[in-house]
């Protein structure tokens, strides 16, 4: 599967915005409202907002010199958007500053004040080493201009507050890089995306620790659960997501005229950032070994939704997709455009090939382990512990349909689906669990 339409840029919150159904090409302005509305700030009509990066700067010569300050932040990142958060913003007395901490390095910042445009460019230069840049108007309207001037005092005063504040003055005595600049990028307004119940017929819920997918979310009127331990990084609880994802599909829903539904929700989208990380970081041990961990969360969900099923006595029957946004190869270290691998099953046709209900109740449920030495390039004991099978869950080795086990360019031409653009992916699904067509969807 091509993850968003070609020509359009690989991000997550492009890739996703297709995933659910919605043409990026019309509807995208920028991500900053994603992240900052899934960091917890409020967004009103005529506010702006940002995706944002802790990063280092060098005062002296303007470079910034890593993009992401530290990945690990999130006991002194609250600390130092505490210290932004409800400014005045210098020269603009109407203006006012709002930021919170996301996830890993990165928070959301929202400015408030008339005249405010999201036809701007940002303050990221997208790589290390580069000259920290200035906010510019992206058209010739007043309004572009008054905001551009408005975000550049706002960089200035984040970068006098940050240099002088007590987290980064440990940070430098510890040697570590000070979070002295927060790179702005992504500036966007929030967006009044039809809702997702309205366009697919599915009440939908997610678990999604990344802000910017919980945004997203948000925006397209999906429910985000609060999953305690889902962090969005590295340490992050898998257990407890595919736990919540199964409840939300399987608890009943009573309805006004008393009777019950299976599930609270029909459609439930799992995010997973670990894998991604890897990727950004040039780890080709920890992508394996996260690789498996997710393999074996999918088939904590599949015992669990199996389990649902036999309850129901086959009442309500579950389906299951295991794809992704976009690509992040170790080796280039960034989002890429390759297509992505997409696989569906019912969830009984994936007990069968599993081999049964019996196999299914070995799946185990409870804490997956994190990988053991992953760090240190302990690839080939990550292999040889999994049998020579990325995934320690089972479903890697579960091939029943069309008996493509691998994905490159030639087999994917040889699946069922071969290769569709990620906008058609909610209609193949629907279509293979026998959703009815809704009314409103184009």
């Amino acid at each position: 599967m091509d993850p968003v339409e070609p020509g359009l840029a690989c991000g997550s919150d492009t890739a996703h915005m297709s995933l659910f159904g919605y043409d990026p090409r019309h509807l995208y302005r920028g991500r900053g409202a994603y992240e900052s509305m899934g960091a917890g700030l409020e967004m009103h009509p005529g506010d702006i907002a940002f995706k944002c990066n802790f990063a280092t700067l060098d005062p002296g010569s303007g470079i910034v010199l890593r993009r992401r300050a530290d990945r690990r932040f999130d006991e002194e990142g609250p600390l130092l958007c505490a210290a932004l958060d409800s400014l005045a913003i210098p020269g603009f007395p109407e203006h006012v500053m709002s930021v919170k901490y996301a996830t890993e390095h990165r928070c959301g910042v929202v400015i408030r004040g008339p005249g405010l445009t999201d036809a701007i460019s940002g303050t990221d230069p997208l790589k290390d080493n580069l000259p920290l840049l200035q906010a510019a108007p992206l058209d010739a309207s007043p309004e572009a201009a008054h905001t551009a001037a408005v975000v550049n005092s706002a960089s200035v005063l984040i970068q006098e507050i940050l240099g002088s504040h007590p987290v980064n003055a440990q940070r430098v005595a510890e040697g570590k890089p000070p979070a002295n600049v927060v790179l702005l990028r992504g500036c966007g307004c929030r967006l009044a995306l039809p809702p997702f119940e309205r366009v697919h017929g599915m009440r939908g819920c997610m678990v999604s620790p990344t802000k910017i997918i919980a945004g997203l979310g948000m925006c397209a009127g999906i429910h985000v659960l609060d999953v305690p331990g889902a962090t969005g990084d590295y340490k992050t609880l898998f257990h407890r997501k595919a736990e919540a994802i199964a409840a939300g599909l399987t608890s009943p829903r009573e309805h006004t005229s008393g009777a019950h539904s299976p599930g609270t929700f029909d459609f439930a989208f799992l995010h997973v950032k670990a894998v991604d990380d890897a990727g950004h970081d040039g780890s080709v041990a920890l992508k394996v070994g996260y690789l498996g961990v997710v393999d074996a969360m999918v088939g904590q969900v599949v015992r669990l939704l199996w389990e649902a099923e036999q309850a129901q006595h086959g009442r309500q029957r579950y389906t299951i997709v295991v794809t992704g946004d976009h690509s992040t190869p170790v080796e280039f270290g960034d989002h890429s455009n390759e297509p992505v691998p997409f696989a569906i099953a019912h969830v009984r046709h994936a007990v069968h090939a599993l081999g049964g209900n019996e196999a299914a109740q070995h799946i185990a449920l409870g804490p997956i382990p994190h990988p053991s030495g992953a760090e240190n390039g302990a690839i080939g004991a990550l292999l040889e512990r999994n049998n020579g099978v990325i995934g320690s869950g089972g479903l890697a080795r579960a091939v029943w349909g069309d008996g493509v086990a691998k994905f490159s360019e030639v087999d994917a031409t040889e699946g069922a689906l071969g290769r569709f653009p990620g906008s058609q992916m909610l209609g193949v699904v629907k279509q293979f669990a026998g959703v009815a067509p809704c009314p409103n969807e184009a």
